[in-house]
């Protein structure tokens, strides 16, 4: 086998490798955005537009916070827990408490 035959078998090879990663990585866009897609049809569901209005605006504040709310309001949803839509007082009272949450999460030392 000469020098330049296993050349191109190397490339062949890494031709398919590279493939297959790429659809790999395709896949994974594809099941992300179906993912986004579903919890946006139940966002629509869960809440009214001035909730929805008022979630946007914080992702683009705060989006950590706004993936955990989101979270939080589809447990909420499935649970039946609040009465559907959830309002955009609702949804303050429900932010409010993530916040407290989140700060009783948080440690502070302080030095004598």
């Amino acid at each position: 086998m000469s020098s330049d035959e296993e050349l191109q078998k190397l490339r062949e090879r890494r031709a398919l490798e590279l493939q297959a990663q790429q659809q790999q990585q395709e896949h994974v866009q594809r099941v992300q955005q179906e993912a986004e897609a579903q919890k946006e049809a139940l966002m629509r569901q869960i809440l009214t537009p001035e909730a929805r209005q008022r979630l946007a605006n914080i992702k683009i504040v705060r989006p950590e916070h706004a993936s955990q709310l989101e979270l939080q309001l589809i447990q909420v949803a499935q649970s039946r827990r609040v009465a559907l839509p959830i309002t955009d007082e609702m949804l303050k009272k429900l932010l409010t408490q993530l916040m407290e949450q989140q700060q009783k999460r948080d440690i502070k030392i302080t030095r004598r």
